[in-house]
């Protein structure tokens, strides 16, 4: 009887073993979550996701390969550890706009909203147009992607005045606009060329480095980005990065006047500093100025070897290539070494050495197509986009808006590129946060 009772004991403390040990195995066990998103860094073992509603996401473990952006991350939802780390595309999207690149988390989002526009308004995402006596009236029958401002534009103005300036610019946009200005500092002020918004115009480049090296480059980047931001800019075509040493070349007041690797460290503060500013910098003038003369006025050439231009002249855009540069601008000089026939900005190679050879995906701009340089060449709007430029600074925005038009009609350009380039523009604005603040 003792023996049956025991052999109940252990039975029943068996079954109370398992239970307890089955409860503290489901307590324990990872209950696991996936995340997709654009890999922002990984740093001391932690990796940094943004999704596509710009939430940064913070996991232990799991290093990116090295070009590896847009991932799927599977993690325990308890300690927030990766379990997994794969990279994905965007299925739904056509495969020869997932380049993976800078944009690459919002491109599902700009690839919806690309579905949803007219041939007309995909061709106003390419045109960022100097900003007109008539803007409303430009907006509406060219839908351009934004405007370019100048000094008259801010000329005795308040800093209300502005704000209701581009207050009103946005609340009438169909599509959410760039708002772009050069405040690179001395010789080239917009802004700050007015006391009523600025106390004192912006200091050059090499008056910042002479008097406080990186760091007060750095201070005067993010003071700068808050006043823009303030006025309702969001776009500095600038820095400067071309390499210039000579007092001779016509870029050099413009340029820091120091050697290839001190401009690629200015390059990276400028970049560094604007991070979550809600500015974004362009870095100019690819493939670098070098001694060329203006080309504002007429052709200008460079007869640097390619192997000082990949020496010298390249490094400082690379390095802002590796620091998320949004957007370069491509300038009209003609570098022989690359392409002797065409201003860069109408040039094959000189785009294809960009964006294959140096790997960039994010967007590039062509210099003002007004310029002396390119004004008298023939179909310069359409050579400019058949040539690699995602966007076109423009003066004349009718002839440009028709003149792409027509290269629809005759079939010198094919609608499928139009798509492509407004897709990359609006993944841009998505990247930026405007189609969430200002869309209707």
């Amino acid at each position: 009887m003792k023996l049956k009772y025991l052999s109940i004991y252990i039975l029943t403390a068996f079954v109370l073993l398992i239970t307890f040990l089955g409860i503290k195995f489901l307590h324990t066990k990872p209950v696991s979550k996936e995340i997709s998103g654009m890999v922002m860094g990984y740093q001391n073992n932690q990796l940094y996701i943004q999704d596509e509603n710009n939430v940064i996401h913070t996991f232990s473990g799991c290093k990116p390969e090295e070009e590896i952006i847009n991932v799927l991350v599977k993690y325990n939802a308890n300690s927030k550890d990766c379990l997994s780390l794969k990279t994905i595309r965007n299925n739904d999207i056509p495969i020869e706009y997932d380049d993976n690149g800078i944009f690459s988390v919002y491109y599902k989002l700009a690839y919806e909203k690309l579905k949803s526009l007219s041939i007309e308004e995909k061709i106003g995402q390419l045109l960022l147009a100097r900003y007109p006596n008539d803007p409303e009236d430009i907006m509406d029958k060219y839908k351009v992607a934004g405007f370019v401002f100048y000094e008259k534009d801010f000329q005795d103005k308040t800093k209300k005045n502005v704000q209701d300036m581009m207050k009103n610019l946005q609340t009438k946009a169909n599509i959410p606009l760039l708002t772009a200005v050069d405040e690179e500092g001395g010789k080239i002020v917009r802004v700050s060329s007015n006391k009523n918004l600025v106390s004192s115009p912006f200091l050059s480049p090499s008056a910042l480095y002479q008097q406080g090296g990186f760091n007060l480059i750095k201070e005067d980047t993010i003071n700068k980005s808050k006043i823009l931001k303030e006025l309702g800019l969001n776009v500095n075509l600038a820095p400067v990065v071309d390499v210039s040493t000579s007092k001779n070349d016509y870029i050099y007041e413009r340029t820091l006047q120091e050697d290839t690797a001190k401009v690629a460290e200015y390059a990276k503060t400028i970049l560094s500093a604007s991070q979550n500013t809600g500015m974004s910098y362009v870095l100019k003038h690819f493939p670098g100025y070098g001694s060329a003369t203006d080309t504002h006025y007429s052709a200008a050439m460079s007869d640097i070897s390619y192997e000082d231009l990949k020496n010298v002249h390249l490094p400082p855009f690379i390095e802002g290539i590796n620091n998320k540069a949004e957007a370069i601008l491509v300038s009209h000089i003609i570098v022989n070494s690359v392409d002797e026939d065409n201003p860069a900005s109408l040039s094959y190679n000189v785009h294809n050495l960009l964006k294959d050879d140096l790997n960039f995906t994010g967007v590039t701009i062509s210099d003002d197509l007004a310029m002396g340089a390119t004004s008298a060449i023939e179909n310069a709007p359409v050579k400019a986009l058949l040539a690699g430029n995602d966007m076109l600074i423009v003066t004349d925005i009718k002839e440009s808006f028709e003149n792409i038009k027509e290269g629809l009609a005759n079939n010198n350009l094919n609608e499928k590129l139009i798509d492509k380039l407004a897709f990359k523009v609006l993944a841009w604005k998505y990247y930026k946060g405007l189609m969430y603040e200002y869309e209707k």
